[in-house]
């Protein structure tokens, strides 16, 4: 069988690819070839070429980003899986913090109900000590027992305690007399007053119980004027029972702070503070090292016209007292002394 090429037969016996052309045909093929030399150049310019690179260079870009957007919808499909399990896992921590929440505020009404179940407490428990140690005999019994000593120490933390927090719930709402914390530290105030009303008391708080004196003192000056006036009174009274034992009276007037403590208690406006403020005055007056003091340097006018508006007061008691007192003032200016009326 034999094929055409050039309009000559080709043999089957053809071998190595080889085929017979006519010369002719050879030459009219080279002529063409020579001509697409010549004018393919003419025909494919420059911007063909470059439009074709172009192309080239789309069509790479094209396979890169389809790569890129494949390889983006992989990270999409992870990424919203990642946001599944995290979603998942926000519901089930909102869930719970819900639950802690709600157990929070159970524990806090917990917290609230036994708080004031303590304060009831304390305040019946107290109030009942109160009216025991009002008996000579009971506060001997006490300091027989050696008690006592611990329950000053809880005494004084917790008054000062109290104080301390007044700034912010006098603030947030309007001072309760008859709340159960208020009731608590009254009696607790009380059964100091009472254990330093009698001999053997004040002994032992004039040697033994300085941090409660000096708390007392303390707490005085922190309390703002007009707030809770019968807790300073009872305080005030337990320091001037303190005072009449020698030993207790030396270490009240050591206090540095003493004077000017008495001198703003005494512009407290109620009545009864500024009474109490007088007396401790008066007995503090006793001490040989105080009235030194008080001759050496003039007296602070501020302090006689407050003591001098005192003697105008309508109240009985309060009026004799700031008279007494400035009589007092008056005669260390002297050189004398004058004995103050005990409670």
């Amino acid at each position: 069988m034999a094929t055409t090429l050039g309009g000559k037969a080709m043999g089957r016996g053809a071998k190595d690819g080889f085929v017979k052309v006519r010369k002719r045909d050879l030459e009219k093929l080279t002529t063409e070839v020579m001509q697409l030399r010549e004018f393919l150049p003419k025909v494919l310019n420059g911007d063909l070429i470059e439009t074709l690179h172009k192309a080239q260079a789309a069509e790479t870009m094209k396979e890169r980003i389809g790569q890129e957007q494949e390889q983006l919808r992989q990270e999409c499909l992870h990424l919203g899986s990642r946001l599944d399990a995290v979603q998942s896992e926000c519901q089930k921590e909102r869930e719970e913090k819900l639950l802690l929440r709600e157990q929070l505020w159970q524990s806090a009404t917990e917290l609230q109900q036994q708080a004031d179940f303590c304060s009831g407490l304390g305040a019946s428990a107290c109030s009942l000590l109160w009216s025991c140690s009002a008996r000579e005999d009971t506060v001997t019994q006490w300091l027989s027992d050696g008690k006592l000593q611990s329950f000053l120490t809880v005494a004084a933390q917790t008054l000062e305690s109290f104080v301390r927090s007044l700034d912010e719930e006098v603030k947030a709402e309007p001072e309760d007399h008859n709340s159960q914390e208020h009731l608590f530290v009254l009696a607790l105030a009380g059964v100091v007053t009472n254990i330093a009303a009698v001999t053997c008391g004040r002994d032992f708080l004039s040697s033994s119980a300085h941090v409660l004196l000096d708390t007392l003192m303390k707490l005085l000056e922190l309390m703002k004027p007009g707030i809770f006036p019968k807790l300073k009174v009872l305080m005030l009274m337990a320091l001037y029972n303190v005072s009449i034992n020698v030993k207790g009276l030396k270490y009240i007037s050591e206090n540095s702070g003493l004077l000017p403590l008495i001198w703003t208690l005494l512009d407290d406006g109620d009545w009864e503070v500024c009474l109490h403020s007088l007396r401790l005055l008066q007995s503090v007056l006793l001490d040989e090292e105080v009235p030194l003091l008080l001759v050496s340097s003039p007296l602070d006018p501020g302090l006689l016209a407050r003591i001098n508006q005192l003697t105008s007061s309508p109240q009985p008691s309060l009026k004799l007292t700031a008279k007494q007192t400035l009589e007092d003032l008056q005669a260390l200016q002297q050189g004398r002394g004058c004995k103050p009326a005990g409670f």
